[in-house]
């Protein structure tokens, strides 16, 4: 191989790295909406039902190496916090790896929005961007409240 092949495909990595890397930044912290399907995973058995939100819960799933996790921590606590009926619950993936698997866990952080039935209605892959989140909880809580009119 020429210096100036070597040259070429050293630029043609670092390109192609490089635009995956905006890809995946673009992506993190998107609120998702969930999928309402039959098949979707029970929520029921992360936590003790008295851990549940009576109006949404928050579901952070970390790892002890997580790096992002304790920020994400307590961006999901200052925003349960200002809310009322809202709760964070935190699932270590380490002493549970099967929800991994179960709830599509490719990241940490990864926090599912649940409403009021423990119904995931929205899905954030790692920490979630404050102005989606917000959004996300509101149209939860708005619909909440008009279904216990």
């Amino acid at each position: 191989m020429t210096v100036g092949t070597a040259i070429a495909v050293l630029v043609g990595v670092l390109a192609l790295a490089t635009v995956i890397g905006l890809v995946l930044r673009q992506r993190t912290g998107r609120a998702r909406t969930a999928a309402t399907t039959i098949d979707a995973p029970r929520t029921d058995d992360l936590a003790a039902a008295t851990d549940y939100g009576p109006a949404a819960t928050l579901v952070q799933f970390s790892t002890p190496t997580c790096v992002r996790c304790p920020a994400t921590r307590r961006q999901l606590d200052a925003v349960a916090d200002r809310h009322e009926g809202v709760r964070r619950i935190e699932v270590d993936l380490a002493e549970r790896p099967e929800l991994a698997r179960r709830f599509d866990v490719m990241q940490t952080p990864t926090v599912l929005l649940l409403d009021a039935n423990r119904t995931v209605r929205t899905r954030f892959g790692g920490p979630p961007r404050p102005a989606e989140l917000a959004a996300a909880l509101d149209t939860v809580l708005t619909a909440g409240s008009r279904e216990s009119r």
